[in-house]
């Protein structure tokens, strides 16, 4: 066999064989590199105390309820806002007064625990729905309201003051509701002693006689409510 070892062809080939070796080197050093890395490595999570750990995974837990408690007052509250709307929208319509005027008479009479649905045509017939409503014998406002009988819920109050939309129907609701009260749920003859005074009912019933003038059936026309909310 012709001796190679020095021609062209023997010289190449050391060099690939010397490329191939310095290669294998090298890959050998990578991998080593990335095994010792590897061992190592640890997450984050993985190097804390399982207490640690613990107390993480418990406050993201009460952050995450705290959101969606707060997630649902929003929504309880959105949805409370638009049903009130809906309700004042409704009853504006129903008696053809402002929506402003509404909101009052609902306002007012959910915080006293009336009905709206006994509310308003209460108002109506007592006033009208004017503000400036005054009686021949000194009724006062939207409620029609004595000041003699405001002043028992107010000592304050001046005439003045019983004129303004909000005070006057505030004082007139918690009344209607006081006379409720006093009849045992009897609205009918609540809204009698509301409309003729209490004194007057009281005798028409010691007396066995009929105490209605006609007032209550039409502020209850259609009504089958309790008059207060529980």
């Amino acid at each position: 066999m012709k001796d190679l070892s020095k021609s062209y062809v023997h010289r190449g080939d050391a060099e690939r064989r010397k490329r191939r070796v310095r290669g294998v080197i090298m890959l050998a050093g990578v991998l080593t590199a990335g095994t010792t890395a590897a061992r190592n490595w640890e997450p984050v999570e993985a190097t804390a105390t399982p207490i640690a750990r613990a107390t993480t995974a418990r406050g993201e837990v009460m952050r995450l309820q705290g959101q969606i408690e707060r997630a649902r007052g929003d929504l309880r509250l959105a949805s409370a806002q638009l049903e009130r709307w809906n309700r004042i929208f409704y009853y504006s319509h129903k008696f053809r007064i402002p929506a402003e005027m509404a909101g009052s008479i609902y306002d007012a009479a959910i915080v006293e625990r009336i009905d709206p649905e006994l509310a308003f045509p209460l108002v109506r017939l007592e006033s009208g729905f004017i503000e400036k409503a005054r009686s021949e014998v000194g009724a006062i406002g939207l409620t029609q309201l004595m000041l003699s009988t405001a002043k028992y819920y107010d000592a304050t109050l001046t005439r003045e003051r019983l004129y303004e939309r909000n005070t006057n129907l505030r004082i007139g609701f918690r009344y209607l509701r006081d006379l409720i009260k006093e009849q045992r749920g009897d609205i009918q003859m609540a809204l009698l002693a509301y409309n003729r005074g209490p004194a007057a009912v009281e005798v028409a019933k010691e007396l066995d006689l009929d105490a209605s003038n006609g007032y209550d059936r039409i502020v209850l026309k259609g009504y089958r409510g309790k008059g207060i909310i529980d």
